[in-house]
């Protein structure tokens, strides 16, 4: 690891500042994803700037009655929150199933959101990778792949986004706001990740030099009727293979409303819009919710050792979909 300088900042404007004057620098929230990168020598910032201190760390209700969530709230009491758990249940339940104990209790919500991928070619200085260095290449694709993308993938990269929240948030139209040195900015998730393409380097909207504030979730009485379900190689402390958060609003055996968000199948959280389109307004049923998992994974472009996603991505929707009915109809 090289050396580094470290300071601690008390003000989101005093931060920013400080990051404009010196564009090697860092944003350290918890460290659990970027300490790692360090160690390998992925990330190799000049200096960090520790956020943590920041007036970030409170929950709060919005005037429309939605929830404001500070960017260094950390995950262990994001999921604690008792409104959180109340309105918005599979958002506390895809952190819970994220890392374990002691790394929620570090990890910050801004953070969380700007984790790296887990692929193993892109930790690997040894290997080339596209996201590392622009233009070298993709290995994983002729390589070992088995947990990678299945769908919005590209030539340049194949690899998955890790974040269990990110996949809740994007079900509910989570909102991101960040300060630059011009001023706060508010961005819809939907727009905060960028597709893959030919720059997988890079992969938000964010500027440079802006730090993550906060993240508004807007009211959403089907949140309240949600929830997360992950499936991973081991039984704790794992990345996803396949993930949903899920939502649904059932009245007399018909969808109202419904929300759907895939994990671990894509460069980003991604909202499954067609499977939602499908399922409005019509029945309720174990037919239906396959059906529209099929139109949804109809885009699916897996490669040779990943195939399996396609069918558990099926069946997991079809799983949550029909707990949910069942817990609408008691």
């Amino acid at each position: 690891m090289r050396e580094f300088g470290y300071e601690r900042v008390l003000d989101v404007s005093g931060a920013v500042a400080l990051l404009g004057d010196d564009p090697d620098a860092r944003f350290l929230g918890g460290g659990t994803n970027l300490v790692d990168l360090m160690k390998a020598g992925v990330e190799r910032p000049a200096r960090l700037i520790d956020v943590r201190e920041l007036p970030l760390d409170r929950v709060e209700f919005t005037a429309d009655g939605g929830l404001r969530i500070g960017a260094t709230v950390t995950n262990s009491d994001l999921a604690a929150h008792p409104e959180v758990r109340r309105h918005y249940p599979a958002l506390a339940q895809a952190v819970l199933a994220g890392a374990s104990g002691q790394l929620r209790n570090m990890a910050t919500v801004g953070g969380n959101l700007l984790q790296r991928t887990r692929c193993g070619y892109f930790t690997d200085l040894t290997k080339p990778c596209n996201k590392r260095v622009p233009g070298s290449g993709c290995p994983a694709i002729e390589g070992e792949h088995h947990n990678h993308a299945i769908l919005g993938a590209s030539e340049h990269c194949v690899a998955t986004h890790p974040s269990d929240m990110a996949v809740a948030l994007a079900a509910f139209d989570a909102v991101v706001s960040y300060e630059t040195a011009d001023g706060p900015v508010e961005l819809p998730l939907a727009d905060f990740y960028r597709p893959v393409g030919d720059t997988p380097h890079l992969e938000t909207a964010l500027p440079p030099g802006a730090l993550i504030t906060g993240i508004t979730l807007p009211p959403s009485p089907v949140a309240a009727r949600s929830r997360y379900r992950k499936v991973r190689e081991r039984a704790s402390y794992a990345f996803a293979i396949g993930s949903v958060a899920a939502a649904l609003d059932v009245q007399d055996d018909v969808v109202r409303e419904v929300r759907l968000a895939f994990g671990a199948v894509a460069s980003l959280p991604w909202r499954a819009r067609e499977a939602e389109r499908v399922l409005t307004g019509g029945p309720a049923s174990a037919e239906a919710f396959a059906a529209a998992a099929d139109a949804e994974l109809a885009a699916a472009e897996p490669l040779p050792h990943n195939g399996y996603k396609v069918q558990l991505l099926r069946n997991l929707v079809v799983a949550e979909l029909t707990e949910l009915t069942e817990e609408a109809a008691r």
